[in-house]
């Protein structure tokens, strides 16, 4: 129902895109006469499928694209099958009122939702586009009064994208099914997502670590009342040269200069023992002061970035609870680029920071923050508390992960409006010299903080768990140049230098921001999008490449540069907002696009010729020093060696398959092993190692000559099949015999009969069990299989049958703590289909890269959260009113459909 509030004077409809939305602004609007409606997110878009596709337009050349690339670059919008229901009663909504309200979210995205509603349901009422930040009283208020038209260059602009996506989209992935593997995807900004994932595996790949040694010591001050009275301190120098560190050596594990000194293991022990028993004294003591500014408040990708660090969601499920406390009045817009506060939002926060911290802790004039992203569009506010006064976490009455977001968000607005943090920061040199004459230099730093500012409200998380977080101190003792020291322990250091760091979705989102790389308000989908098709796997927080993502990427280098050239990438991002901005305009930009120009090549010349690939060689890569080769074919990654193969496991990670291991891949039984003949058929019996695990089958004659007929060669299904049979768990491929093969390929096997129906006992996905007509019962073990008779059959087939959980519920694998949102604890358990995480309420499978030891809580919490937002929604019904009326917004041509 939609959400009404009373029916005097004339009608005024309001049309937002969610049912939370328009629940949250019906109880909003003051007066009578409004009635609010959702349309449930877009009402029409390009077709998805053929069938989607108007007779009219089928045999049309482009028609399978959705757009007419030979006239203007013309869209063909249908309306989406399932929103049908919705327009139809959007239009009866309309036909009773006196003015339309377009209430969708003020971005590219809703103006173009606004403009297809204008579009589909063509009133014959003046239209106005309502727009708003926050959804409180006072901004739906002022929205109402206020309106605007619509914006058709922010619908050109998302026009545009919407068009060049779907280009790219449906020309470059067919080329990725004929040449790597059906059924995969290609996208503009998805694919350079990939390729920085896949690139910085290379660079894992290719890292060489290098091993380099020093000294730690122990120095004490002798000052008895002092604390701390000791410290430690790391070797800088050698007799005038400096010492190296890991920032000192290349990727490839060699010394980027000759002039630091590389100590050895050996070289480091020897100097230890020719300092020990040698005097050392202060050289210089240097003071700094140390001020930390407060975090500009969030915008969608630092949001995304923190609530990754902190509470160890998806940038996807951010979103979704961001959605949710935008919906329901509780935060401002989640989609924007800005880190600026209105003044009104400034004050608040300056006032709940005096009241929290004391006026102490506030600066005299308000902090004001300007966005250093090129491309951000300052429209709308930072992310922050909506209304003109916060509201604490506690306040709210919210729980779960919308109260852990709702609070992320409130300290970092209130702290933004916070004085610096200020302290010291400390570096003392320590002076020594060896038994052997050689001069040495120890160094040390510290810093401690004085006044803690904003910090006494909000720390910053950080990507790299070992950094400092900026509140930590390291107090030093008071040190003077000259005091003498001693040292008390002088011990050998290794270290060993590290590859880059995988990225985490929060790095990623980071990165592709830097580079200017696609929209804030799509790297969540697009995250999403590159982990659902298999591209990208999570090890913990970090992402890391299939080796598929490797061929897909490796084919979009050689023969589609330009397409995954972070650059070009970036530039068409500037390309849209020229268009937003009225400084370009959308079918030149498309036919530059698509057909190419000034000697440049198109994507449709592109995807032309697609004769050069070859198919084999994309999806090939040498392992280093091997004559090995790791292919991707459609079955999986598999290594091959002139002709013999074996198959990758599944969950090894690329910069894991090195020469090494791959010459122990090829070491391990092939599965491809002869057991002998069955003395009943005389036909060979083999085990395999497959893609669903290990196997027995048997090697069936080849047909006689004279039985292939063309004919008979088309009916797959009268030729005869080989015995199979897959291992039971308790088998392995290398010391299964013949007569354990044989007994394997008994099953399905009967058992008997029952009542005049046949009882058969077979090895099923869900485990082992009988089978009579349509009833059936479990087996306790694999093993019963090949044992259970008739009688033991009647026994169970005359006991109720199990449901749910068959036996006492087993012990969990690992017990991982306490979930944050339910605050239940979570333990991880075996299930039917694999290891899964559990609440008690909830329940969520190990994804790809995840294993049960060394699975950890904030991963847990993330496939719970992820779990429960996935589940059924409760329908939510809205309520109404009015407003005056003003006049009609502009028109943009319609488009075809």
């Amino acid at each position: 129902m939609p959400a009404k509030n009373g029916s005097a004077g004339g009608t005024r409809l309001v049309i937002v895109e969610s049912p939370a939305k328009a629940k949250t602004i019906a109880g909003y609007l003051a007066g009578r006469g409004y009635i609010v409606e959702s349309s449930i997110g877009h009402i029409r878009d390009l077709p998805e499928k053929a069938d989607d596709i108007p007779e009219k337009y089928k045999g049309a050349p482009w028609a399978r694209l959705g757009v007419n690339v030979e006239h203007d670059f013309e869209p063909l919008y249908v309306i989406n099958p399932d929103k049908r229901a919705q327009v139809n009663k959007l239009r009866q909504l309309l036909k009773d009122a006196d003015e339309l309200y377009l209430a969708t979210d003020e971005d590219r995205e809703g103006e173009a939702i606004a403009w297809h509603l204008r579009e589909v349901l063509k009133p014959k009422v003046p239209v106005h586009r309502m727009v708003f930040h926050e959804i409180t009283p006072q901004a739906i208020q002022d929205a109402v009064a206020n309106p605007r038209d619509l914006n058709l260059r922010l619908v050109d602009a998302q026009e545009t994208r919407r068009i060049l996506d779907r280009l790219y989209g449906y020309e470059v992935s067919p080329v990725l099914w004929k040449k790597v593997k059906p059924r995969l995807s290609a996208g503009r900004v998805q694919s350079v997502a990939t390729r920085l994932v896949v690139e910085r595996e290379r660079e894992r790949m290719a890292f060489t670590a290098a091993h380099y040694w020093d000294l730690q010591a122990l120095f004490d001050t002798g000052k008895t009342k002092e604390r701390p009275r000791d410290f430690t301190a790391t070797l800088t120098v050698v007799d005038g040269k400096r010492v190296a560190q890991g920032r000192d050596f290349a990727s490839t594990g060699r010394l980027k200069s000759a002039d630091v000194l590389h100590l050895s293991e050996a070289a480091a022990g020897e100097l230890a023992g020719r300092l020990r028993g040698s005097s050392f004294a202060v050289k210089s003591v240097e003071r700094k002061p140390y001020t930390r500014k407060p975090y500009a408040p969030f915008r969608t990708t630092t949001l995304q970035q923190e609530a990754s660090r902190k509470l160890g969601f998806s940038a996807k499920y951010t979103m979704q609870v961001a959605q949710r406390l935008y919906e329901n009045g509780y935060i401002t817009y989640m989609r924007t680029d800005s880190i600026t506060l209105s003044a009104t939002a400034v004050a608040a926060a300056r006032s709940q920071a005096i009241k929290l911290y004391g006026a102490q802790y506030v600066p005299d004039k308000p902090r004001v923050y300007t966005s250093k992203v090129k491309s951000a569009q300052e429209a709308h506010e930072a992310i922050r508390p909506s209304g003109e006064e916060f509201r604490t976490p506690g306040e709210t009455g919210l729980s779960g992960d919308m109260f852990r977001l709702y609070e992320l968000i409130w300290q970092r607005t209130v702290s933004s409006q916070m004085k610096d943090a200020v302290g010291e920061s400390i570096t003392v040199k320590v002076a020594g010299r060896s038994s052997s004459g050689e001069d040495v230099e120890f160094s040390a730093s510290g810093r401690t903080i004085t006044f803690y500012g904003f910090l006494k409200a909000y720390v910053e998380g950080a990507d790299d768990p070992s950094s400092d977080r900026d509140d930590s101190e390291k107090r030093l003792p008071t040190l003077a140049e000259g005091d003498a020291l001693t040292a008390t322990r002088l011990d050998v250091a290794g270290h060993s230098t590290k590859p880059p760091a995988r990225y985490t979705e929060a790095s990623l989102v980071k990165e592709l921001e830097d580079r200017e790389i696609g929209r804030p308000s799509t790297y969540a989908s697009i995250i999403g999008t590159i982990l659902d098709r298999g591209y990208v796997f999570k090890k913990g927080t970090a992402l890391v490449p299939s080796f598929l993502a490797f061929a897909v990427v490796n084919l979009l280098e050689q023969h589609f540069g330009n397409l995954v050239d972070y650059d070009f990438t970036a530039e068409m991002e500037k390309v849209l907002d020229d268009i937003a901005n009225d400084r370009a305009e959308r079918v030149p930009e498309l036919h530059r696009f698509y057909y190419g120009s000034d000697g440049d090549e198109g994507l449709k010349e592109m995807v032309t010729d697609l004769g050069d690939i070859d198919a084999k060689e994309i999806s090939s890569f040498p392992i280093r020093g091997t004559d090995i080769v790791l292919r991707v074919g459609r079955y999986g990654p598999y290594l091959d060696r002139e002709g013999a193969r074996v198959n990758v496991p599944e969950d090894m990670t690329p910069d894991e398959l090195t020469a090494e291991k791959a010459e122990e891949l090829f070491s391990r039984p092939t599965g491809d092993r002869e057991l002998g003949r069955d003395p009943v058929t005389g036909h060979m019996i083999v085990a395999k190692d497959g893609r669903y695990g290990p196997y027995v089958t048997e090697i069936l004659p080849e047909p006689a000559a004279e039985e292939e007929t063309p004919k008979r060669r088309t009916k797959k299904a009268d030729a005869p099949k080989p015995r199979t049979s897959s291992l039971f768990k308790t088998m392995s491929l290398d010391t299964i015999t013949l007569e354990d093969a044989l007994k394997l390929l008994t099953i399905p096997r009967a058992v008997g009969e029952l009542e005049g129906e046949e009882v058969v006992a077979y090895n099923g996905k869900f485990g082992p069990y009988l089978k009579k007509g349509t009833d059936s019962r479990s087996l306790a073990t694999e093993e019963d299989l090949l044992t259970v008779t008739i009688d033991q059959a009647k026994e169970l087939f005359a006991q109720p049958k199990q449901r749910g959980r068959r036996a006492a519920a087993a012990a969990p694998l690992r017990e991982l703590g306490n979930d944050p949102n339910s605050k239940k604890p979570v333990v991880v358990k075996e299930g039917r289909f694999g290891p899964y995480v559990t609440d008690g309420e909830t329940n969520a499978s190990l994804r790809k890269g995840d294993t049960v030891e060394d699975i950890t809580i904030e991963r847990a919490a993330e496939l719970l959260a992820e779990r429960r937002e996935r589940a059924p929604a409760p329908k939510k019904t809205t309520t109404t009113r009015k407003a005056p009326a003003k006049k009609p917004a502009a028109k943009k041509p319609a488009a075809k459909s």
